[in-house]
């Protein structure tokens, strides 16, 4: 494993901790979304009161309604042949849900089921227009602030007691139709004013249980003290027989169908989602740079005319023709003036000498030394040649380096 690639987890290692320590002591926030979903356990999700309903509804079957829509699930329960007609299950229909989630369609298929002799319970803050029409009652918003709302029911000998509200309530029925709908119960302030909340309503062979105050039914309101009873309350008026609960919302029909749903949906499994597909990709972008090749050390070729020059001179010299080698010595400098300095070599007088000092930036008496040992030779003016050899060597030196 590279350095850089140590520094890089040692760094997404050094940010997830500091996420972790930053996360530890905060409080996760309440999710107080309305779904009204079984599943959910926070405050408006249902989860407490689809375990307990059970108990409430005591000694009734309780069949819950989920994949399908209303209308697909009652129609398929519908015996068509004409000497029957009817369904082939009784009972009452359950919903309780924040705003209408019920199509249009499916709700004709419910006022069908309920004119068969069976019952509809519905709570929530909104009806479908097909059942305002066919039920001829009406509903409007009156605000009321939590501190001023209770609830209670109608019937005494059911319970005298005003629930106080867990939360602001506003809907109620405005408008009904007094000769055939029987009042159950209502909400406001039982001091001063009061408003319609709970119903009960004959349609042909049936009735429908209205109810909007589906707040009584969620988790927070169900935990609260002694709220649960006013559930059970409301919930006493529904015949005995078979319960079929719709627990299909609107936030079911949402939920992905991504392999990552439950990551996504939990925070600290999410940041660390995204934690890791930033951190590869930082990583991808700093190893896409071109990573420079190892440069191999390569040995540099021996100059072979050096070997050779040495080799040549070695043999002239343990022969002791020094004569030669001074020659040979003297035809290289020359050479290497005429070439590099491009100064003629045909006469060495005091003409070349000024030219050669001022190309080489020598000194001129070096330079002069030179010249005369190399006159000197060429006129055979010397006592002992290897000492020659020696000087004019020396002097070469001092030029050429």
């Amino acid at each position: 494993m590279s350095k850089s690639i140590k520094i890089y987890i040692a760094v997404l290692v050094f940010i997830l901790i500091l996420i972790l320590i930053g996360d530890y002591n905060k409080q996760k926030p309440i999710d107080w979304r309305p779904t009204y979903s079984v599943n959910d356990k926070i405050p408006f999700g249902l989860y407490v009161f689809d375990k307990e309903i059970g108990g409430i509804l005591k000694k009734q079957k309780i069949e819950r309604i989920s994949n399908v829509t209303l209308y697909e699930y009652l129609d398929s329960k519908y015996d068509d042949d004409t000497l029957v007609e009817t369904y082939n299950i009784q009972g009452t229909f359950v919903n309780i849900s924040q705003e209408n989630n019920i199509d249009d369609q499916s709700i004709k298929e419910l006022m069908y089921f309920v004119s068969h002799g069976n019952n509809a319970f519905l709570s929530m803050a909104n009806f479908p227009k097909p059942l305002l029409d066919s039920l001829k009652f009406e509903y409007s918003a009156n605000l009321l602030q939590t501190e001023n709302a209770a609830v209670w029911m109608a019937n005494k000998k059911v319970s005298s007691k005003a629930y106080k509200s867990t939360s602001n309530i506003a809907d109620y029925f405005s408008k009904i139709d007094t000769l055939n709908t029987t009042v159950l119960g209502y909400q406001g302030n039982p001091k001063k004013k009061k408003n319609i909340n709970f119903i009960k309503v004959p349609y042909k062979n049936g009735y429908f249980f209205l109810h909007m105050y589906p707040v009584a039914f969620t988790n927070y309101n169900l935990l609260k003290k002694d709220r649960y009873q006013y559930a059970e309350n409301v919930l006493s008026y529904i015949p005995k027989g078979n319960i079929f609960w719709y627990t299909k919302t609107h936030y079911n029909e949402n939920i992905s169908d991504s392999p990552l749903r439950y990551i996504l949906s939990q925070p600290a499994l999410k940041w660390a989602w995204y934690l890791f597909l930033i951190g590869m990709l930082i990583f991808m972008i700093f190893n896409a740079k071109r990573k420079q090749r190892v440069v191999p050390i390569l040995q540099p070729l021996s100059n072979l005319t050096i070997d050779f020059t040495k080799t040549i001179g070695n043999l002239y010299y343990q022969e002791g023709d020094h004569k030669n080698i001074i020659d040979k010595k003297i035809i290289y400098f020359l050479e290497k003036i005429r070439t590099e300095y491009l100064i003629d070599t045909s006469k060495l007088d005091d003409e070349f000498i000024k030219k050669l000092q001022h190309k080489t930036g020598k000194e001129e008496k070096d330079i002069q030394e030179l010249i005369f040992l190399i006159n000197e030779h060429r006129n055979s003016y010397h006592a002992s040649i290897e000492e020659d050899l020696i000087r004019i060597n020396n002097a070469i030196e001092k030029i050429l380096h």
